[in-house]
C-alpha cells in the first residue's frame, strides 16, 4: 500500500510535471496498487483550493481512495519518540505533520511517495520505506 504525501497531490492537482506526479498518475490509471489517503493529507490538500469546483473534484477523487485516520495516542507517542531520536542525531524535521505522517507509514508498513526532504531522515534513520521511481 502506498501513501501519497500532500506535496505530490498538490503537484498533481496543479498540473506541474515532475517524476512523482507522473508516478501518481500512473498509479491512479493502473489501479493495481492500493492508495491510502491519511486524513492529515486530505486536510493539507483540500485546504489549498480557492475555487469550489476544483475543491469538489479533488474531494471526490481523494475520498474515492482509502481514507484512514492518522493519529491516536500510541502513534502520537511514537511520533514524539521518532522526532526526539532524529533531533538527537542532528536532524530536525521542519513540520510536525510530516513527523506524524512518516510515523503513520512506518507503523502500518506503508510505502510513502513524496517530494519533501523532511522524509529523508526518516528513510535513512527510522526505516521509512519510500517509493523509488
Amino acid at each position: 500500500m502506498v501513501v501519497v504525501d500532500s506535496s505530490v497531490w498538490i503537484e498533481f492537482f496543479s498540473g506541474r510535471p515532475g517524476p512523482q506526479q507522473a508516478t501518481l498518475e500512473r498509479l491512479l490509471e493502473e489501479g493495481e496498487v492500493r492508495l491510502v489517503v491519511p486524513d492529515l493529507v486530505l486536510f493539507e490538500v483540500l485546504r489549498g483550493f480557492r475555487h469550489e469546483r476544483e475543491f469538489r473534484q479533488a474531494r471526490v477523487l481523494l475520498e474515492g481512495l482509502d481514507v484512514e485516520s492518522t493519529c491516536d495516542r500510541g502513534l502520537a507517542l511514537e511520533a514524539a519518540r521518532h522526532y526526539r531520536g532524529l533531533r538527537a542525531s542532528g536532524r530536525t524535521v521542519r513540520r510536525g505533520i510530516d513527523v506524524l505522517l512518516a510515523t503513520f507509514c512506518i507503523e502500518n508498513e506503508y510505502i510513502l511517495l513524496h517530494r519533501d526532504r523532511d522524509f529523508d531522515a526518516f528513510e535513512e534513520l527510522r526505516g521509512l520505506r519510500t517509493w523509488r521511481h
